[in-house]
């Protein structure tokens, strides 16, 4: 049984990116997990997704790019209000204005770039450098 499936995908790229390998399967593909790919897709980190079934437990291409260095799931989904994103991204990322802290708002999943601009603040979900 699947605890966390985004979890899940994230270390199969940080192993497929290590291996050299330059697609990846995902399955199963939720809002959620497709959401977070198209932003790391918008940064730079990861190609194109292609949708291979729709609906529950669908599967989905990915292609990688060799541009991740490491990439995880924040858990506990920690809340965060617009002041605290510094804390965090000392926390999970190398160097200050290196990588993106994903998260989700009531306004949709952003980057903490994003959110920060807003003036909102959300539940960590996933960070990327």
């Amino acid at each position: 049984m699947l605890t966390n499936p985004m979890a899940n995908v994230m270390s199969a790229i940080l192993t497929y990116e290590k291996s050299g390998k330059r697609e990846l399967t995902v399955h199963p593909i939720s809002k959620i997990i497709r959401k977070v790919l198209v932003i790391m897709q918008d940064h730079g980190y990861v190609g194109a997704l292609e949708e291979l079934s729709e609906g529950r437990g669908g599967f989905a291409r990915l292609n990688l790019l060799g541009n991740v260095n490491k990439c995880g799931v924040i858990t506990p989904r920690y809340s965060v209000k617009n002041q605290m994103f510094q804390k965090f991204e000392k926390r999970y990322l190398p160097a200050n204005g290196v990588g993106i802290l994903i998260l989700s708002t009531p306004q949709g999943v952003m980057t903490h770039v994003q959110a920060r601009e807003k003036g909102i603040g959300g539940r960590l979900l996933a960070y990327c450098y």
